[in-house]
C-alpha cells in the first residue's frame, strides 16, 4: 500500500492554529449538543438564553446579550425563535419602558427542565475523549484564554448581577 501523500507545510500550520482548532471544537460541541437535544429542538444558544433567563427573570434584552457574549443581532435572532415557540415573552421593561424585558413562559421553564439531562449527556460526550485531569486543564486554559483576551471580543461578556430587593 503506498504511503499517503505528504501534506503541504502551509496546511499543517493552518490545521494546528488555535483559531482553526477552536472553530472545529465549537462546531463539534454544537453538533453534540444539538444531537442530544434533538427531541427538544434546542440549540446551545437557546439553552444558554433559557438558562440565563431562568436565573434572571425579566432581564432586559441588552443585558441578556452581554450575559451570553452575543451581539444584539444574535440575541434578537435567538429570542425570536424562542418567542415563536412560546418559550419566552418579551415586553417593555418595568424600570425603563424603552428597554425590552424577557421572561420564560411556563413552557420555556418546562423545556429547560427537560433539557438538563440531555445537556449533561452532551457535556460528558464532548469531554469524553479527555481524562479528568485533561478536562480540568482544558477548562482552565480556555478560561485563561478568554479572560486574557476579553478586550478583543466583538461582543462584551458581562454576567448579570444578582437582583437586590428594593430597600
Amino acid at each position: 500500500m503506498p504511503a499517503p501523500p505528504k501534506m503541504p507545510a502551509s496546511l499543517t500550520r493552518l490545521y494546528a492554529r488555535p483559531g482553526f482548532l477552536l472553530r472545529r471544537a465549537h462546531q463539534i460541541s454544537a453538533a453534540v449538543f444539538e444531537d442530544a437535544c434533538r427531541d427538544l429542538a434546542l440549540t446551545p444558544a437557546q439553552f444558554g438564553a433559557l438558562t440565563v433567563l431562568q436565573a434572571h427573570p425579566g432581564l432586559d434584552q441588552s443585558s441578556l446579550a452581554r450575559a451570553l457574549g452575543f451581539d444584539k443581532v444574535t440575541v434578537l435572532r435567538v429570542l425570536r425563535g424562542l418567542e415563536a415557540r412560546g418559550l419566552v415573552r418579551r415586553g417593555p421593561g418595568e424600570a425603563n419602558r424603552r428597554t425590552v424585558s424577557v421572561s420564560l413562559t411556563a413552557e420555556g421553564e418546562q423545556v429547560l427542565r427537560l433539557a438538563q439531562k440531555p445537556a449533561e449527556r452532551a457535556y460528558r460526550r464532548l469531554m469524553g475523549p479527555l481524562d479528568a485531569l485533561q478536562q480540568e486543564q482544558l477548562l482552565d486554559l480556555l478560561q485563561r484564554l478568554t479572560d486574557g483576551l476579553e478586550d478583543e471580543a466583538r461582543a462584551a461578556f458581562v454576567p448579570p448581577r444578582a437582583h437586590r430587593p428594593p430597600d
